[in-house]
Formats: C-alpha cells, structure tokens, sequence
C-alpha cells in the first residue's frame, strides 16, 4: 500500500470489488489463503470504504507475521483512512519499532501528527522519511504542505522545487506549489501552476480537481 499525502486519507481510486468470493464465506475461507492474496484484497476493500473488512483481513497476517512492519503500516492507514487516528499511530509506531528504516512509516506517522494538529511532530517525521528515502517525492510534498501551515511560505516551495524535480505527481505538485503562491500572494504564479495541474490532472482523481478549480475560482474571484 502506498503512503498518502497529507490531508487528504480519503482521496484514494476505487475498484471493483473481486467477485470470486462470496462475501458471507470470505473470512472462513481467508483462513488458508495466500498472503499476497489477502493483501490485495484488503487494498481492494479498504479503497472500497470496507474498512472494518479490510482491518480483519490485516488482522490475520498480523497475526500469522507479528514481526512484518509492512504489514502493519498498512493497518495503520487504513486505520488512519477511516478516522482512526490513535490506533493508526500506534500500528505506525510499533512498524517503526519492528523496521526503523521503514521511510513510508515515518510519512504515515507525520501524516497522523499533522493530523492531529501535531506539525512540529510531522515535521521530524518528514524529515526522518526523506533522510531514508530522499528521493521520497510524497514526504517533500507533505513537508511542504505541513510548512505551509506553519506560514513559512518560501520553505515550502523550496520542498515542492525539489519534488518537482524527482518528476512524480506533477499534478500534486503544482496545485500545492500554486496553493502556496497564492497564500503568500503571489497570483500570477498562483494561477500558472493551478493550470498547470488542471491539464495535468486524470479523470479518476476528481477530488484533486475539484480542489483545485476551487482554489482557482476563489483566486479569480479576489
């Protein structure tokens, strides 16, 4: 499972749910099935919104690998997913524990602090990611967004140059980067990278775009 950017758990593709198992005989048959099996299954339920399935599915591999980090940071987001943010830090930090090089780990841990208002806490984590990681492309944009919050307005685009850079999420990028120009003041920036993401965007990332051609609109209007 990949990690997610910061303020948004909920943005996340939806798709079709696997049609080989019933649903009322899937968890006896879960039992002797496959790990990867099950993990895919439990990505497809929980972008689904079947959070309390997907949790129970992550439950078993825990259960059977209590020393598989990956298994519960996935857990943990999908704890963090549903709004769960105290049990999702909890799987992040017992992840850490188990694999302290886990970068992703760090980036879900900082998106949780960030979260819960916790921004000098989600700034470490960051920061923690990117030394592991440093071409880790969502924690140069999550630390931006975090320092955005904070006001230091030209840090934050200094993360989101860097990103764009590494050439990953274009489209992420420039809305948070003209996001950025547009609360520093800085308009005509502003609206060249709004447009920019808006060409950039795909169909199935409504969310995002909608986003952004509110944030364009609310620029144009001012």
């Amino acid at each position: 499972m990949n990690s997610q950017s910061l303020k948004s758990p909920q943005a996340y593709q939806h798709q079709r749910q696997p049609s080989t198992w019933k649903q009322d005989s899937f968890a006896s048959k879960s039992q002797i099935l496959p790990d990867k099996f099950l993990r895919t299954y439990a990505r497809s339920q929980a972008q689904q919104g079947n959070y309390t399935e997907a949790i129970a599915l992550l439950n078993q591999l825990i259960t059977r690998h209590p020393e598989d980090a990956i298994d519960y940071n996935n857990r943990g987001l999908i704890y963090f997913q549903s709004g769960q943010l105290y049990p999702a830090l909890a799987d992040y930090n017992t992840a850490i524990q188990l694999k302290p090089t886990l970068a992703s780990a760090y980036n879900n841990r900082a998106n949780c602090y960030a979260a819960c208002g916790q921004l000098a806490e989600a700034l470490a984590d960051y920061d923690t990611a990117i030394d592991l990681n440093p071409s880790y492309v969502r924690a140069w944009i999550n630390r931006g967004i975090t320092l955005r919050e904070l006001g230091q307005y030209e840090q934050a685009i200094e993360n989101f140059d860097i990103a764009e850079i590494l050439g990953q999420l274009p489209a992420n990028i420039y809305a948070e980067r003209g996001r950025t120009y547009h609360l520093w003041g800085d308009w005509n920036l502003a609206i060249a990278d709004y447009r920019r993401a808006l060409e950039l965007i795909s169909e199935d990332a409504e969310r995002l775009r909608y986003q952004v051609e509110n944030w364009l609109a609310q620029l144009i209007a001012s």
